[in-house]
C-alpha cells in the first residue's frame, strides 16, 4: 500500500514539474529571453493565422517618395511597441522598411508609464537613450499595463516642471515623459493608444491623454476611437489580434500601420 502511494506521489509531483516546465517555456518566450523553451513559444506564434509567412518583414514593399525617408523616429513602448505576439515585429518595424526611415525601439514586455523601478518607461527613457541622439519624432505607447495592473491615475499638474510631477501616478508619469522628450531631443511628442478593447481604466488613461494634449500641444494617434479601426469585422479581427491587447503581425502590417503611418506624414 505504501509503495502504492509512494508511485502516485512520485506521478503527481512529474506532472506538477511538466506543467511548471511549460508554463516557463511560454514566460521565457514571452519576455524574450531565449533559452531552451524560446522555441515552444516561438513555434506557438508562427502557427497562428496572423503571423502567416506573407505578413513577414522579407514581404514587405517599400514606398516610393515617403514623407518620412531619411528621418529618424524614437518609439518607447511595452509588449505592443515591441511585437510580443508578432515575434518582435511591430508597426515600429513595418514603418521603417516601408518608408526608408530610421529607428530607435525602446519597448520592454510588461512596463508601465508609472516610475516603478528600472524597467519603467521614464527610467529607460533616461538611462537607455541617448541625450545626444537626433529625433524627428519621439512616439510613446499609452501602456495597457497601467491600466491591467490598476495604476493610480493622478491628476494634471498645474506646473510643466520634471521635479513637480509625481511619477507614481500614470498622469504625472506621462507628463514627465512629455517635458523631458521635448526638452531632451526637441522634436515632436506623439503618443498612441491601442484599439478599443474591454477596459474601463484604460478608457480614463485615453481621457487624460486629451488633456494633455490641450496642455502641452502633443500628438495623439487616437486608435481607441478610431471609429475605422474598430469597423473590422469578426473574422479580420480574429487575424488581427493574438489576444484583445496585442496585435498579429498581420495585425500591424495591414491594420495599424497605415493609420500610423498617415498621422505621421
Amino acid at each position: 500500500m505504501k509503495k502504492k502511494i509512494l508511485k502516485i506521489t512520485l506521478s503527481v509531483v512529474l506532472i506538477l514539474i511538466l506543467a511548471v516546465g511549460i508554463g516557463l517555456a511560454y514566460l521565457v518566450g514571452a519576455a524574450g529571453g531565449g533559452g531552451p523553451f524560446d522555441f515552444v513559444w516561438k513555434n506557438k506564434l508562427k502557427k497562428m493565422p496572423g503571423n502567416a509567412e506573407k505578413y513577414s518583414l522579407e514581404n514587405v514593399e517599400p514606398l516610393e517618395n515617403s514623407p518620412l525617408e531619411g528621418k529618424r523616429i524614437c518609439y518607447l513602448g511595452s509588449s505592443v511597441t515591441l511585437g510580443l505576439y508578432s515575434m518582435d515585429v511591430s508597426f515600429v518595424d513595418y514603418i521603417s522598411y516601408r518608408n526608408g526611415c530610421e529607428y530607435v525601439k525602446e519597448a520592454v514586455s510588461g512596463t508601465t508609464l508609472v516610475d516603478n523601478g528600472k524597467t519603467s518607461y521614464i527610467q529607460r527613457m533616461k538611462n537607455n537613450i541617448g541625450t545626444d541622439e537626433k529625433f524627428d519624432a519621439f512616439v510613446c505607447q499609452l501602456s495597457t499595463n497601467d491600466a491591467s495592473k490598476e495604476m493610480p491615475i493622478g491628476e494634471l499638474s498645474r506646473s510643466e516642471n520634471l521635479e513637480d510631477f509625481d511619477t507614481q501616478t500614470i498622469t504625472g508619469a506621462m507628463e514627465y515623459i512629455i517635458v523631458y522628450a521635448k526638452q531632451t531631443w526637441n522634436c515632436p511628442v506623439i503618443f498612441y493608444t491601442g484599439t478599443k478593447y474591454d477596459s474601463k481604466q484604460y478608457q480614463q488613461m485615453v481621457d487624460v491623454l486629451f488633456e494633455l494634449q490641450d496642455k502641452y500641444g502633443i500628438g495623439v494617434i487616437d486608435l481607441w476611437n478610431d471609429e475605422e479601426m474598430n469597423d473590422v469585422s469578426e473574422k479580420e479581427y480574429e487575424v488581427y489580434m493574438a489576444d484583445p491587447v496585442h496585435p498579429t503581425q498581420a495585425g500591424y502590417l495591414e491594420w495599424w500601420t497605415p493609420k500610423m503611418e498617415e498621422y505621421l506624414y
